[in-house]
């Protein structure tokens, strides 16, 4: 056995539950003979294909075979592919694809492109049905590429995986050494495709937990039992309504938060928590990063960008197709404002408001700073359908911060006069207090009993 064809294989072993590996189509190989292909053997056509299970829970995946004419997609292989995705649809199973492929067989010219075809239609046929996961060790390019984007997570080896449509020397005025953009680390903090990075034990330890925690399709419900207490307190979580992150890991069941697309337009969060064993997804405004050492790595403006409104609309739909509750933690005064943001953010926020409004599932919203204009009312608020709204005391709940307010409505008057009208303002207009008077906000809590307000709300709307 050559050290790609193993590759193919221990992949599958590393990711699944030991020895629950079941092959599916082992006997399959190219039909095609044209261009000296039947002088060449091809063992299950490239790529490998099954069932197994990852902590119990039942998984399709496949695992292109680099060995066998470079784990190109030929008409047979992207048939067991195709026919994999068919089982798992009528099975309710999530599918995991490992990818290393040198992309199209052009062999076999029309029948592996309309075969590749194929593959992009199971894909789009299964969005919203099962979960799919697409994870990258080699290359994949081209065509090839699109099939990352059709599923729900994409994970990248940090090394040696490229993730291209266009090869980076192909690119008008750029070129591989002056820009990798086929890199993991450009596919994940900028064009935002990639949702985790690490080296291949680490890729295949993402996949599972993610497959463990979210629900295998769009029937079932994602419970596990709890452990932690559900009344605990979080004396610490007043300071992190900077960096949402960690406010997310102090709420969570053992403090585990999963975030997806880390790297990309972080002033947005979007991940997993469980509370009281239930997964619940979380799309949180962030102000700023703090590193280990308890200090700021990053800081952001506290506002909308185009960027993390896509981001936050794409995790909303898919919480919505599976069922998943969502919970917002919202710190925003307004939108980003520069030429570049112009082009596209209005759509972007339009897109974002559009996916909470027409969610499903239950949906909490938590204020923990500023709730300031429309940008608010696009992060979840009661006004587009949330079910519970949550402030904490500090709160800002209004149309604008205060001071500008009252620039506003006594332009010309004295500063002194401003002061104080601004002062008035965000008693009357711009606070927890005031919003709550008028229905906006169900409950004002303590930051530290943050946990136990959210569990009891996410059991009482999941009911």
């Amino acid at each position: 056995m050559s050290s790609s064809t193993s590759s193919a294989s221990q992949r599958i072993e590393a990711l699944l539950d030991e020895k629950s590996f079941v092959e599916i189509g082992a006997m399959v190989t190219a039909r095609a003979t044209d261009f000296n292909l039947k002088q060449n053997e091809t063992p299950s056509d490239g790529v490998i294909t099954g069932y197994g299970t990852i902590d119990g829970n039942r998984v399709y995946v496949y695992s292109q075979n680099a060995a066998v004419i470079g784990g190109s997609v030929g008409e047979m292989h992207a048939k067991k592919i195709a026919n994999l995705y068919e089982l798992a649809m009528k099975t309710g199973t999530p599918v995991i694809g490992l990818i290393d492929s040198a992309g199209l067989r052009l062999q076999e010219a029309t029948d592996a492109l309309n075969s590749l075809g194929e593959i992009y239609f199971k894909q789009a046929m299964a969005k919203g049905v099962v979960p799919q996961f697409t994870a990258i060790f080699g290359a994949c390019g081209g065509g090839l590429a699109i099939m990352p984007s059709l599923t729900d997570f994409t994970f990248m080896e940090e090394t040696k995986a490229k993730l291209f449509v266009n090869s980076p020397d192909a690119l008008d005025g750029n070129s591989c050494e002056k820009k990798d953009t086929s890199s993991a680390a450009f596919q994940a903090n900028e064009s935002g495709v990639v949702d985790f990075v690490g080296d291949e034990a680490s890729v295949m330890a993402q996949i599972r937990e993610l497959v463990s925690m979210i629900p295998a399709n769009n029937d079932d419900v994602a419970l596990a039992d709890c452990g932690d207490d559900l009344n605990r307190t979080c004396p610490d979580i007043a300071g992190c309504a900077g960096d949402t992150s960690i406010l997310l890991s102090q709420i969570a069941d053992d403090n585990n938060f999963v975030e997806v697309k880390a790297g990309y337009a972080k002033e947005m969060v979007t991940g997993f928590i469980r509370l009281d064993g239930l997964t619940v997804g979380c799309v949180a405004n962030r102000n700023e990063v703090i590193g280990e050492d308890g200090k700021a790595e990053e800081k952001f403006a506290g506002v909308l960008t185009a960027k993390g409104c896509d981001k936050a609309a794409d995790f909303v739909d898919f919480c919505d197709s599976f069922g998943i509750p969502v919970l917002t933690v919202t710190n925003v005064k307004g939108y980003e404002a520069t030429v570049c943001s112009e082009k596209r953010i209005s759509k972007a926020a339009a897109n974002l408001t559009s996916a909470f409004a027409n969610c499903d599932v239950p949906r909490v919203n938590l204020i923990v700073g500023k709730a300031l204009g429309s940008a608010y009312v696009t992060m979840n608020s009661k006004a587009i359908g949330a079910d519970l709204t949550f402030a904490w005391p500090d709160a800002q709940i209004g149309p604008m911060e205060a001071n500008l307010a009252a620039k506003i409505m006594y332009e010309g008057q004295g500063s002194d006069v401003i002061a104080e009208k601004a002062k008035e303002y965000a008693e009357l207009q711009n606070s927890a207090n005031s919003a709550a008077r008028r229905g906006y906000v169900d409950s004002i809590i303590e930051p530290a009993d943050t946990r136990k307000h959210l569990v009891y709300a996410f059991e009482m709307l999941y009911a």
